[in-house]
């Protein structure tokens, strides 16, 4: 049997996206709560030093996460290409954060960006869920089906 430590940490930001090139409401521009949850793993635990017998500082794992929600927070987040020129200007002239990506802004690209993001920054991370709604989240992790 294999031993595995979880944590498990979340943060939360808000943000308006929309969905070019959708059939349906959301290829509106609308808002959600976004709720990220992240999952680091190891097998083993810190051995020495002030995180003797942890996966890693809480702290750590918790500020890693809060920074990449903070950067998404209050801003419109667009697929690079989705608006018109024209429309971008204007939008910046009056001084809106828009953040563009090179992905389409759906929970699902979240999660892998969240993911990705995270684990750039050395945290263990073995799943990243990201809720649009209290009810819908899309799940990202590396490997094969459960």
């Amino acid at each position: 049997m294999i031993d595995i430590y979880t944590l498990k940490t979340e943060a939360s930001f808000d943000s308006a996206h929309f969905l070019a090139g959708y059939d349906g409401k959301c290829r509106n521009i609308h808002g959600h709560r976004w709720r990220v949850v992240i999952k680091a793993v190891s097998q083993t635990l810190i051995e020495d030093g002030y995180c003797r017998g942890m996966v890693m500082d809480f702290a750590d794992i918790k500020s890693a996460l809060r920074n990449e929600a903070d950067f998404l927070d209050h801003s419109l987040i667009i697929e690079k290409g989705s608006l018109k020129q024209k429309t971008l200007e204007a939008l910046r002239e009056e001084n809106f954060r828009i953040i563009e990506m090179d992905f389409r802004p759906t929970a699902e690209n979240f999660a892998k960006y969240f993911f990705e993001k995270l684990k750039e920054k050395g945290i263990p991370v073995k799943e990243t869920e990201v809720y649009e709604t209290p009810n819908n989240c899309a799940c990202y992790s590396e490997g094969g089906p459960a």
